[in-house]
């Protein structure tokens, strides 16, 4: 399996090139080179498995035997998942009116990022002690990524990271998960600035490919495609839980409702639709709406700013994983795809191409969700079944109630639920109900903080740069250290 960029000017590599690169050499983003398709047998085979064994398939794909052997993969991903709290890693909850919640949130944060990052995490330490190499990951995060990343290589000796948050843009338990960890390998920055606004030192630091090559930095944000790839198996699990029978011919469809910010999630759900699993996607966001725009009328412009919302770690201004969609829907075509994300990069605003647009408009649809609505969707989720929606599930199931009161029939619908209620205490009490505190989400408040300030006026991208030579300098020092 080889790798090429969405942008069409830089070498192919394999998985693991793709894995330490984040950002292809051209701008662009790693998308496989071919997609594997997938029968009708193969689909009846797999309907029977556990989300860890949809995993490990999916990988095996992906990676390539030669690079990961199959019993040594199976055991990184049992690894893996081996400190989620639920035995089944995922788990779907069914309520009142055909209301599917598929929970992703039993990880270590209770977010659905666990998921990928923990596989992510030990995929690339598998490489790096192959070869005693090490690597600083930089992440800016808009909550939970930041988080679900630092639980990822907490302690690990081969990775240092430095996590770039919004000083006051996540909830305070998000903010607590991130500056509560102690580990020498971890550096916290509070932006004081929007998750946009901390994307921009980061840019910059990457865009210097000698200092990139010189710290071996990478980023584990949904640019790199380890994420997306384990993604992919939400869609999976979700089809086979709620397909109606697997006896029809054609199989039929599911529909699986994707909250999303960055779009990774969602660029998970097209591959998969593309690989042959018949699910049809909905895209459901905030107030920050530029991807419903470009499903709807094909306006990819960026607004005049984030708008705080609710569901903040979906207010993201640039949903850069829409790149992968259009490569994927212009067929694979990187001229075509490196001169529209060009354009959108020069003036912020595109347009896309009609056949864009309708190929666009063919496989996934879309609905933007405001505050109230969340709010109100919180309360009749609880009311109906007792169920505690985070805001940014709610922004999903606000979608299946708006069909539900339509009544319109449909195929059977997934909505998948990103993060656990307990996460967001502001807003469980916004909408009126009593928020469930786990004690050892309660026990944060107690455990020391550590979070370097990065205020306005500070130089930001300096700043940067410093902590990861200052790591750098603390790996060389250490490293005979660990060799003896």
């Amino acid at each position: 399996m080889w790798y090429v960029s969405t942008r069409g000017a830089a070498p192919r590599v394999n998985f693991e090139g793709a894995l330490f690169s984040g950002y292809a050499p051209d701008g662009g983003l790693f998308m496989p080179e071919a997609l594997p398709q997938l029968d009708r047998d193969t689909l009846c085979q797999w309907s029977t498995f556990s989300y860890p064994s949809l995993v490990k398939e999916l990988c095996a794909l992906f990676i390539g035997y030669e690079l990961i052997p199959r019993g040594r993969l199976d055991d990184l991903i049992d690894r893996a998942f081996s400190r989620f709290r639920h035995r089944e890693v995922v788990h779907l909850s069914r309520l009142r009116d055909g209301l599917n919640v598929l929970e992703l949130w039993h990880g270590a944060t209770y977010a659905f990022k666990d998921l990928s990052l923990c596989c992510t995490a030990q995929f690339l330490q598998y490489f790096l002690e192959k070869k005693s190499r090490h690597v600083t990951v930089v992440v800016g995060t808009s909550g939970d990524t930041g988080s679900a990343a630092i639980e990822s290589v907490r302690g690990a000796k081969n990775v240092d990271i430095i996590v770039l948050l919004p000083q006051g843009h996540c909830s305070r338990i998000q903010e607590l998960q991130m500056t509560t960890v102690l580990s020498e390998n971890i550096r916290v920055f509070g932006v004081e600035g929007n998750s946009d606004e901390l994307d921009e030192p980061i840019k910059a630091v990457f865009a210097d490919t000698a200092f990139v090559k010189k710290h071996n930095l990478m980023s584990l944000n949904s640019i790199n495609w380890s994420r997306v790839l384990v993604q992919m198996a939400h869609y999976f699990f979700a089809y086979f839980q709620c397909v109606s029978s697997l006896d029809a011919h054609p199989l039929p469809p599911v529909e699986v409702v994707v909250p999303t910010g960055a779009a990774g999630n969602l660029a998970a759900g097209c591959i998969a639709q593309k690989m042959g699993l018949p699910i049809r996607l909905v895209v459901a966001v905030n107030r920050n709406d530029i991807i419903h725009r470009t499903v709807r009328q094909g306006d990819f412009s960026l607004s005049e700013a984030v708008k705080p919302t609710l569901a903040s770690a979906m207010d993201i201004q640039v949903p850069y994983n829409m790149e992968r969609i259009f490569w994927l829907l212009s067929g694979a075509d990187g001229q075509v795809t490196r001169a529209l994300m060009e354009r959108f990069e020069q003036t912020q605003r595109l347009s896309l191409p009609q056949d864009l647009h309708s190929k666009l408009s063919e496989v996934v649809t879309s609905e933007s969700v405001s505050d109230q609505a969340i709010l109100q969707t919180m309360g009749r989720c609880w009311d109906d079944n007792q169920y505690l929606l985070c805001p940014h599930s709610a922004v999903a199931v606000s979608c299946h109630y708006q069909q539900v009161d339509r009544q319109q029939p449909s195929a059977p619908r997934c909505c998948l639920a990103p993060a656990s209620a307990a996460k967001f205490p502001e807003a469980v009490l916004a909408a009126g109900l009593t928020p469930e505190t786990p004690a050892e989400i309660r026990a944060l408040e107690r455990k020391e903080a550590r979070c370097t300030p990065m205020r306005r006026g500070d130089d930001w991208t300096r700043m940067l740069r410093d902590a990861i030579e200052d790591l750098s300098r603390r790996w060389r020092d250490c490293t005979p250290c660990t060799s003896e």
